[in-house]
């Protein structure tokens, strides 16, 4: 599993596993967040089955899906809530990681 940090406290990737899991607790994360909706893709890992292993393994979990090149001011405004309630760091994932970074960064410029 790879993935790319954007600050101290925030990190994206890819799609994840429940398998991937165990790893991403490992890394010192306390929360993830999803934010690809599910069915994007044949195949992908539900939220549901992701949310259920995260939360076995005692960290918090957060749906907030965003379609791809759709991103909505209540996409950013439920992102920065997550942020702001859930220890960090946080682990944020999509198809690739950029919607993730996206949301950040849209944040970023709403605080400035």
């Amino acid at each position: 599993m790879e993935y790319r940090q954007i600050t101290d406290d925030y990190s994206v990737s890819g799609q994840i596993t429940p398998d991937e899991v165990a790893a991403i607790k490992a890394a010192g994360f306390k929360s993830v967040i999803c934010n690809r909706p599910d069915d994007e893709q044949p195949g992908q890992p539900s939220a549901d089955s992701v949310k259920a292993a995260v939360e076995a393994a005692g960290l918090a979990f957060r749906y907030i899906p965003v379609i791809s090149g759709a991103m909505t001011g209540d996409n950013v405004a439920d992102m920065a809530d997550a942020l702001d309630e859930m220890d960090g760091p946080v682990f944020a994932y999509c198809r690739s990681g950029t919607r993730c970074t996206n949301l950040y960064m849209a944040i970023q410029q709403n605080k400035g």
